[in-house]
């Protein structure tokens, strides 16, 4: 296709979008990127950014309010949600600022309004056609619900809603106790707010290693956040004073607002995906390791793949496909190799597999595993926080999993991420020298109790 309006042709501007759109430009094809909204989707507007900003406006309210322990003397005079809001705002004009600029000044030409498939190598927007050589779809993700729950807006909100209240809840139900719904919970919980976590599964944040979730367990209990995991949700009748939640054996539990956090669902529907015989599961597009649909010329990244919902995986996926098609012939991405973050209080992140995803694969008789108490690390107790670094490895074998409780360890999961996509062994990584006083030396030390020379860990 010669005469085609682009080389590449992205459906989306989210992370998984534009990260296509500016490599692609970079190595020199002509590109448009189509949006209907704003340029940074979900991730920047009502994702990523501004939770991790009210995180820490929350980490901020929880320093001041325990300043005494650490010598300091302050007063907490409370919330104001203005100011957070404002805080918060401040954050992502200026991220969308920067990438709007970044976009222009690559020559990406971006085509604004509604696009939909209407051919293989054709997006229609708005009754233009615009044709590719290649068509990238990025449509991203929407908040879901469940069948029979009508989010709303006031009583009844999804994480959309929640970004932009002008007021703390006195009390609050967090339907699905996954990374957003303990995100959320943390949030509001250091705001003042008396919140309750209902899950249907056996544990909180169950994709991750058992210890992580037992750990975070914990820590809600102590923060007095309330959860109750294995009870599934029934239903919800909006009150005068707010919503009561009936779960599966007849209890009710009453609260100013319902957060439904059960999870992200592609945005997929009538984008012409079907009409173009795009093979579909379940509202998700099929792709392949390079990230090939079953259409010759049509690749798909991000939230509407099957696989981790993450903000960097859409990214990694984008620069993949535009590598792909400049003929570069980048390595395929492990997606046991993405790293995971749960930006609560006390935070989890872990890369590679937990300890029964291991024991699955290589068999329970031929992995191991070690726990390192950051009570042993120095910097941790600096910041008082608990939790550990978890190392799990195929025996005589690189490690294949790491996984990490504590405050501030999603700063770590760089270095561990590069030991589990290098196929580090714990014998290569041992005798690196980490920085004193730092969390970063958890890491090392846990590898050298893994190769059998623990220094302030017990053998």
């Amino acid at each position: 296709m010669a005469d085609a309006d682009y080389d590449v042709l992205i459906l989306g501007a989210g992370s998984g979008g534009y990260a296509c759109a500016l490599r692609a430009a970079q190595l020199g094809l002509k590109v448009g990127l189509v949006e209907k909204d704003k340029l940074g989707g979900t991730c920047l507007h009502i994702g990523c950014v501004p939770t991790k900003a009210l995180l820490h406006a929350a980490e901020v309210a929880d320093s001041a309010r325990e300043s005494e322990q650490f010598g300091v003397r302050a007063s907490f005079d409370g919330i104001d949600m203005a100011g957070v809001n404002s805080y918060k705002d401040g954050v992502v004009a200026r991220l969308f600022k920067g990438l709007s600029g970044l976009v222009k000044s690559r020559g990406i030409t971006v085509i604004e309004g509604e696009g939909r498939l209407t051919g293989p190598r054709e997006v229609t927007v708005d009754g233009t056609a615009y044709t590719a050589k290649n068509v990238v779809l990025a449509s991203g993700s929407y908040a879901r619900s469940l069948p029979g729950l009508d989010i709303d807006g006031e009583r009844v909100i999804t994480s959309d809603q929640a970004l932009r209240l002008d007021r703390v809840p006195a009390s609050v139900i967090v339907l699905g106790g996954g990374v957003i719904g303990c995100e959320f919970a943390s949030v509001w919980k250091s705001f003042g707010a008396e919140v309750t976590i209902l899950e249907a599964l056996p544990r909180l944040v169950a994709v991750e290693d058992e210890a992580s979730s037992k750990a975070l367990e914990r820590a809600f209990r102590k923060r007095k956040i309330n959860f109750r995991t294995g009870t599934p949700f029934q239903s919800v009748k909006v009150t005068d004073s707010g919503v009561a939640v009936t779960v599966e054996g007849g209890d009710v539990i009453e609260a100013e607002l319902l957060l439904v956090a059960v999870g992200r669902g592609p945005s997929t529907d009538g984008l012409g995906y079907d009409e173009q015989s795009i093979t579909m599961d379940r509202g998700f597009v099929i792709a392949d390791e390079r990230c090939r649909t079953n259409v010759e010329g049509v690749y798909a990244v991000g939230d509407i793949v099957p696989g981790l919902q993450l903000a960097h995986r859409g990214f990694a996926q984008g620069i993949f496909v535009a590598e792909e098609l400049a003929g570069l012939e980048p390595q395929p991405i492990d997606e046991s190799g993405i790293p995971r973050v749960t930006y609560s209080h006390p935070e989890i992140a872990s890369v590679g597999l937990n300890e029964s995803a291991a024991a699955e694969k290589f068999g329970a008789d031929n992995i191991e595993s070690v726990t390192y108490d950051l009570g042993g690390n120095g910097k941790s107790q600096i910041l008082k926080t608990q939790g550990f670094v978890k190392l799990v490895r195929e025996k005589d074998g690189p490690v294949v999993g790491i996984h990490l409780v504590g405050d501030r360890v999603g700063e770590l999961i760089g270095e561990a991420q590069l030991i589990y996509n290098w196929e580090g062994y714990a014998e290569d990584v041992a005798p690196l020298i980490h920085a004193h006083p730092t969390q970063n030396e958890a890491l090392g030390e846990a590898h050298l109790a893994l190769a059998g020379k623990p220094l302030h860990a017990h053998s």
